[in-house]
This record gives C-alpha cells, structure tokens and sequence, in this order.
C-alpha cells in the first residue's frame, strides 16, 4: 500500500473512497424531512401568489450574509417582487432578531419575515412580530432552547424529533434547503439550475467551520467548482483584491483570504458593506467594494494586534485560572472573537474576551475539548443579559460590574467537570507514520489535494516521523519569529519544514535528534518545485 492508501485506511476511508472523493451532488437529502419545511413552504406558496412584501432577516458573518443572498437570489428566481434584507448591525441592534428591529421592519410594510442564521430562541421578538401582524419563518441552526418561539415555521436541523440524516448544516445551507423544498412548489429556478447557488454556500460553509461531510462536504465540494467561474462580479472582485487565483482556488482560500475581508466589514462598520459586494451587479461597483473590504480588513488587523497585547497583559493575571477572562474599555467586540481564538491557542485555556461599554460589556467566547463554551454562559444566567452559541464558540452580554462574578462562576463550572488531559486535545494529530522521506513526493502532495474541501471533520492530513536529524535552521521574519529547519531521515533523505509565528521549542539546534509532525506542502520558487513542509509540532526524546 502506498502513503496515501494508508491515510486513506487511518480516516476509514479504504472502502468509500471513490464517493468521499468525488461527491455525488444527487445524492443530497430531501429537503422535507427537515422540521417544519412543509409549513414555510406552504407560506411562502402563499406570499408568492399575493405578493407580499418580505424581509430576510439575516446575520452579520458570512454565513448569515451568504444565506441572506441565496434567498435573495433564489426568491427573485421565483418570481417574488418585494423582498428585502435586514441586516443587522453589531453595534447597533447586535446578534440575532430584536424587538426594535422587527418593530421597524413591520414599519415598513413587511408581512413576512424570514430569518437566516438566527432566530431560534428569539421567543419575545417573533411574539412581538406576531402582535404587529408580521408572520415569522426561522432558519437557523444554532442551539435551540427549550421551547420553540411562536413562528410559522422553524426550520433547524439541531431540533428533536425529525428524520433529517444530517444535523451540522451551516445557517446558508439551510437556507439553501429552503430553496431546494420551494422548487418542488414553484417555477422560474429549474432543477439543477440551484447549483449556481454553490458559490455561496461553499463559502458560508467554511467560513462558519462546521463538518465538512455528508452534505457539506458536497455542498463545499461543488461549490468550489462554481466560484472558480462564479458569474457574481463582486465574488470575482472579492478573489482580485485578496490575490486569489480561481484555478488554484481551495477551502483554505475561503476560510483565510475571502471570508475575513467579508468579516471585517461587519466588525468594524456594517455588514452591509459585504452584503452589497455579493449583490452588485456592475463590475466597477464590485470592485470598489471589494476594495472598501480591503481596506476594512487591514484596519482589523492592525486594532486585533492591538488588543492582543494587551490581553496578554491581562491573562499572566490570572494565570492559574483554567477559564480565562479578560475585557477592557477600548476593544472593539467585533474583534474580541478572533482575540479569544488566539488566547486560546496561546494558553491552552478557554476563554472569554469582553469589551467594557460602560454599564454594560459585550464578548465573544472561544472552545474546546469537553467545556461548552455556551454551557458555561448558562450555568451563570442570572448575573448575565443575554448569551448564545455553540460548544466552542459563544457570544454573551452581562452588566460590567459582573465581571469578575462571571470570571469566577464558570472557572467554578469548569472545575466541577472534572476534565483531564484538555491540552492534549489541542496537539495535532497525526494520520501516518511515515517511515522514510522518500514516501513524501510532489505526487503524495497532488493525491492529498483530492481530500478537499479541509476543515472541520476533515483536516489536512498530518504525517509523523521521528528520530530525524536537525541539519539546518534558519531564522526569518523581522524578530526571526518564523523558523525553517532541514531535517534529515535515517537513510539521508532531507526535506525544509517551516513554521510561522514559531513556538519557542520548534528552534531546534542542528545535530538534535527530534520526532517531527507536518503537512506536506509544494513550495514553488522561479520556476522550480519541491516538497516542503508545514511545521506543526516538534517533540523532543
């Protein structure tokens, strides 16, 4: 058996291969059997016919903006005349439905109301849309709550009682399930024509980092092919100004080129921004757009680093803490997130990163291993105003003076789970163990690539060797943070490993005898190719 064969058997792959490597789209499920699909399609059936005016309500990350422009599009296609999108600010109404918002959508002369990436526990909202005579359609594949809010239909795989195979769908790809039941309804989007919906899938797909099998991944994988010719002018801009070359286009390209310039408009500014570059029909407009996104995106980085460092400064104070907690006045909450990831990666710790507004502070919660993150917020709702999420991943608000009763209520829940070995969980994992460089070729590289879409539930494979030699390394970046080591195997056999932004005990000196995990990656310089890797982990005897 060869390298990839064995990486094949580790991911129990051997007997599926073929269909886990090339999807079969027909092979998606029916839409119907998904909890209330039968309802929403009965009331879009009739809005339709009277031609009501309707509001997609959507979300602010890509998920929630890509699923807002598939109903758009989809909702045209069919023949609906009034449609509108909301999109909530950040700053303003913050995440989900609120009553403001709904009480000035209905304003406005909306009778329908349908949601996109929010709404499953928006109970008194959908009660108040109710009272002002608006209906509400919920799509949403968040955590739902105990009780369902008073909506015409709520359409979320993670509800009990229904058949449905899959229940990690993106928020965008239930919506796309929606337009996959109308279909069956309603002329002007035929059959098979749905698939130039894909590129945005795709995209708030891995954007949202949900598994990426079953359903996804033929969401994802089709939907590649569709944004590498995508007809969406601002999609097209969108991979100008983010140096993305459609042939050469992958999952990865997604999750760190397109989807933080998408972000960042919403972290900053507003999101609509970003619904406005997927919308543009004029190439000029999309590229300013996508230029405007840019721009933002820059701006991002430079206020995240900011942050950081302090947050650094912030979380030695705690550091005996297993739950890190940590805020100040002049974070921005749209940012918070990515900092609380990157704490996260950097302590081993979840965490909880907040922006003090006054009385009030907002944040975002980063994940893993056996603590919810969403849980924990819960098990201290009586000091908490409003919070909401997934396992690894939450948002939450809670009066300023609460603080450090809330840093204390969920280091106390995280204790009472009694969880071992967390950090362990944190360490790649790798697929093989290769036994000699020679197995590493630029054709290994090539067959890998047919594993795509990466991410959740399907990561780039990981390859382990050990007791290889360090014969070089070199130091790069202006604090020679990044370090590039030539490694040698017991039959002479040498390949370059890189990592960027490198731990301290991945600066092995030459002569050391070290256990190396990597990625295999084709590094392409004038001309010439080679085999090279991605550092990942370094472990010494």
């Amino acid at each position: 058996m060869s390298l990839f064969d064995d990486i094949l058997a580790a991911r129990g792959l051997s007997g599926v291969s073929a269909d886990f490597l090339f999807p079969d789209y027909d092979k998606k499920h029916d839409p119907y059997l998904l909890p209330d699909m039968e309802k929403a399609v009965k009331r879009l059936v009739t809005a339709r016919k009277k031609q009501e005016y309707i509001t997609i309500y959507g979300d602010y990350d890509i998920d929630g903006l890509t699923a807002t422009t598939v109903l758009i599009d989809a909702f045209k296609a069919f023949g609906f005349d009034h449609v509108d999108a909301f999109i909530p600010n950040r700053f303003v109404e913050g995440y989900g439905l609120t009553v403001t918002a709904v009480e000035q959508i209905a304003a406005s002369g909306t009778q329908l109301i349908v949601t996109v990436d929010c709404g499953s526990v928006s109970y008194k909202e959908v009660e108040r849309a109710n009272e002002l005579g608006v209906d509400v359609i919920v799509t949403d594949h968040h955590t739902m709550g105990d009780d369902l809010p008073p909506a015409v239909a709520v359409i979320n795989p993670k509800r009990s009682g229904h058949n449905y195979p899959f229940i990690d769908l993106a928020g965008v790809g239930v919506a796309f399930k929606l337009v996959q039941a109308l279909q069956t309804k309603l002329e002007g989007l035929p059959v098979g024509t749905e698939k130039w919906l894909l590129d945005l899938v795709a995209l708030g797909t891995v954007c949202d980092v949900v598994t990426l099998l079953d359903e996804n991944r033929i969401n994802v994988y089709w939907g590649l092919q569709v944004l590498r010719k995508t007809r969406r002018p601002g999609l097209k801009a969108l991979m100008a100004v983010s140096r993305v070359e459609p042939e050469t286009l992958n999952s990865r390209s997604l999750g760190f080129a397109l989807g933080p310039r998408m972000n960042a408009s919403g972290r900053l500014e507003t999101a609509r921004h970003s619904l406005d570059m997927l919308l543009a029909v004029d190439s000029s407009e999309a590229l300013e757009k996508a230029q405007q996104l840019d721009a933002l995106n820059t701006s991002r980085r430079s206020d995240q680093d900011k942050i950081f460092k302090e947050a650094i400064i912030q979380a030695e104070k705690y550091a005996k803490d297993p739950v890190l907690v940590v805020s100040g006045a002049d974070w921005n909450h749209g940012i918070v997130g990515i900092v609380a990831a990157k704490l996260l990666e950097k302590y081993q710790k979840p965490t909880y990163v907040l922006q003090e507004m006054g009385e009030s502070s907002k944040g975002s919660a980063r994940s893993y291993g056996g603590f919810s993150a969403v849980a924990a917020i819960r098990a201290a709702s009586d000091i908490v105003t409003k919070g909401g999420g997934h396992t690894l991943a939450a948002g939450i608000t809670l009066p300023t003076a609460n603080i450090g009763t809330f840093r204390r209520h969920v280091n106390e829940f995280y204790r009472s789970l009694n969880l071992t070995n967390q950090a362990d969980l944190l360490l790649p994992k790798a697929d093989v163990l290769v036994s000699d460089l020679s197995e590493v070729t630029d054709e290994l590289v090539t067959k890998l690539a047919q594993l795509e879409p990466f991410g959740s539930g399907n990561p780039e494979p990981i390859l382990r060797i050990e007791d290889v030699i360090v014969t070089d390394q070199r130091k790069m970046g202006a604090d020679n943070q990044h370090v590039k080591l030539e490694i040698k195997d017991k039959l002479g056999k040498r390949i370059q490993v890189i990592a960027f932004s490198a731990p301290d005990h991945f600066f092995v000196e030459p002569g050391e005898q070290v256990n190396i995990l990597f990625q295999p990656t084709i590094n392409e310089w004038k001309g010439r190719r080679s085999v090279e890797g991605k550092l990942l982990h370094v472990e010494r005897d």
